[in-house]
């Protein structure tokens, strides 16, 4: 093996264990569980962890063995949020859609073939479907948000997507291709993508992407909560709340026309 492959391999496998322990926030994860993740026999996430805590990346909590993002990524997040976040204007969004609604609603972003959960706020209703946090990701199609992202991709993407990922393994038979084409099909006529307890049994959750300057869908606001509060003749006044925050949002992104 020539050492740039083997200096890709690290580099991969490094993003896998990063990637681990950020879905885990906040409250960490242990080695095992970044060895399943990342796919990695348990040793080598092991040695992986420890020296990324050692550059400062991730924190290892000794008295409960897990690990945490580390003060580096803070300070590197900190500088890259001036180019790629947009949570200063999604969270307005987001206080009034939990406002307005009582669920909890969040605004999650695309990286790659995932969303990754960026802001999240609790509605007033008491009871609350705790699928969704900071931190946490989902292949694109799982989750509301990350279907309403899939739903508007150039078809050509959505059925490489779909072609060369198999869902149904990790996530259970309601997300083969067959069943998220269904999906897709249902969001583009809505407007938004609706989950009905497909990750965890009773909790539902809604969807509406937001788009770039360049009308590619780049993030969504979504709302979760125990099925009955999505019931069907409540689903459409939620279903406008999102597409009309989602909107706004989108046009706060388009560049001021020149004058």
């Amino acid at each position: 093996m020539t050492d740039a492959v083997q200096g890709a391999q690290v580099v991969h496998r490094l993003a896998g264990v990063l990637r681990a322990v950020s879905g885990a926030m906040p409250h960490g994860i242990a080695t095992t569980d970044v060895a399943r993740a990342a796919s990695l026999p348990r040793p080598t996430a092991h040695r992986l962890l420890a020296s990324l805590a050692a550059e400062g990346f991730l924190d290892h909590d000794h008295r409960t063995g897990r690990w945490l993002l580390g003060p580096e990524l803070y300070l590197m997040g900190s500088v890259a949020a001036e180019r790629y976040d947009i949570s200063a204007l999604a969270r307005e969004h987001v206080r009034a859609l939990a406002e307005a609604t009582g669920e909890s609603a969040f605004f999650s972003v695309r990286r790659g073939n995932e969303t990754v959960c960026l802001l999240r706020e609790d509605g007033a209703f008491p009871i609350r479907s705790f699928v969704l946090h900071e931190g946490k990701r989902f292949p694109l199609g799982v989750a509301s948000a990350g279907l309403a992202i899939l739903s508007f991709l150039p078809e050509d993407s959505v059925e490489n997507y779909l072609s060369q990922t198999d869902l149904s393994a990790d996530h259970g038979d309601g997300h083969d291709p067959d069943a998220i084409r269904a999906r897709i099909r249902e969001t583009r006529a809505l407007g938004y993508a609706v989950n009905p307890g497909l990750i965890v049994t009773g909790s539902w959750g809604m969807g509406a992407a937001v788009f770039d300057p360049a009308g590619q869908p780049a993030w969504a606001l979504s709302l979760t909560g125990i099925a009955p509060r999505f019931a069907a003749e409540r689903r459409p006044d939620l279903g406008r709340l999102l597409l009309h925050h989602a909107h706004e949002l989108s046009k706060k992104l388009r560049p001021s026309p020149a004058r």
